[in-house]
Parts: structure tokens; C-alpha cells; sequence
């Protein structure tokens, strides 16, 4: 690599050379989420009530059959999401490519399943789940933030191999 590709590789931006920058952000958003997740796991599985402060459809919506999966609490699952996403943002916050394909894929079954539930939510239930809509907020936070790490932050071994092989040609 030439001295010009080491000149042009500093001059990007603060978040492409460093994705912590944009994966930090994505571990806390996921912590958040995984706090969430759990707590509602737990309430689910112990049989005590969720207590609603700002809504009033807690009730509802956590005593609803969508409120489980083959017996097991939705949030369980949420809360599987959660730690994998927040594993997989850390190795991407760490430069693991990988680790950010990963997630990516990761949070796209994540931002359907939301989409579904607030759906639910609004439409068929007609109620709102706080502790749902803060999961619910969780999961599009982290899915624009690795929307826009996908734009932001640029795939290191393509574009080092272009650059390099044209100074090469000149």
C-alpha cells in the first residue's frame, strides 16, 4: 500500500475509521432492549402483572396469545436477540466484518417481527404495551444505526485492493 492510499484512508470520516463510533451505540441500544426483554421474561414466567405508568393496555397486550410462542414468553425470544445482537455489535466495534454481515442479518427478522407486534399492537388488539413500545423503539434505534453503518462506514479489503491496484496502473 502507497503512501497517497495511507493519506486517503485517514482522510475519511470520524465513524469510518472508527466503527465504535456507530456499533457503541448499537450495544447500549441493545443493552436497553435486552434489560427490557428480560425483565418481561421474567414477569411472564413468574405470573406477576407488568404495571403500565404511561399506558394503560399492559395487560392486554402481555395476557394476549401473541404475547407467546409454542408456550414460550415473546420476550424470550427478544431477549435472545438482544444478547446476540449486542455480542455481534461489540466484535463490530472492534473492526469484525463478519460480526457486522452478522448483525445485519440479524436485526432484519428483528425489525419484521416489530413491525408485526406494533401491527398487533394498534390493529387487533387496540392496546399499547409501554415496556412493548420501548422494545419496539430499541429495535428500529438499532435498526438505523447498522442501516447506516452499512453507508457510513466502508468495507476495508475491496476498497484498499481498488485504490492500490490504480496507483499501481498510473
Amino acid at each position: 500500500m502507497s503512501v497517497k492510499t495511507s493519506a486517503m484512508n485517514d482522510s475519511r470520516t470520524g465513524a469510518a475509521r472508527h466503527p465504535a463510533f456507530v456499533y457503541g451505540p448499537a450495544m447500549l441500544v441493545s443493552l436497553i432492549g435486552l434489560g427490557d426483554s428480560i425483565y418481561l421474561t421474567i414477569q411472564h414466567l413468574t405470573g406477576q402483572s407488568v404495571r403500565c405508568t404511561v399506558t394503560t393496555g399492559c395487560s392486554a397486550v402481555l395476557s394476549s396469545h401473541y404475547a407467546t410462542i409454542a408456550g414460550v414468553p415473546t420476550a424470550a425470544f427478544g431477549a435472545l436477540a438482544y444478547f446476540a445482537a449486542f455480542s455481534l455489535a461489540t466484535l463490530a466495534a472492534f473492526g469484525y466484518e463478519r460480526a457486522r454481515t452478522a448483525l445485519a442479518i440479524l436485526v432484519a427478522p428483528m425489525l419484521i417481527m416489530t413491525l408485526w407486534l406494533l401491527y398487533v399492537q394498534a390493529f387487533v388488539l387496540r392496546a399499547f404495551c409501554e415496556y412493548c413500545l420501548l422494545s419496539a423503539g430499541m429495535t428500529l434505534t438499532l435498526a438505523a444505526l447498522v442501516a447506516a453503518a452499512r453507508f457510513v462506514i466502508p468495507t476495508s479489503g475491496i476498497t484498499e485492493y481498488r485504490v492500490s491496484s490504480l496507483e499501481d496502473r498510473m
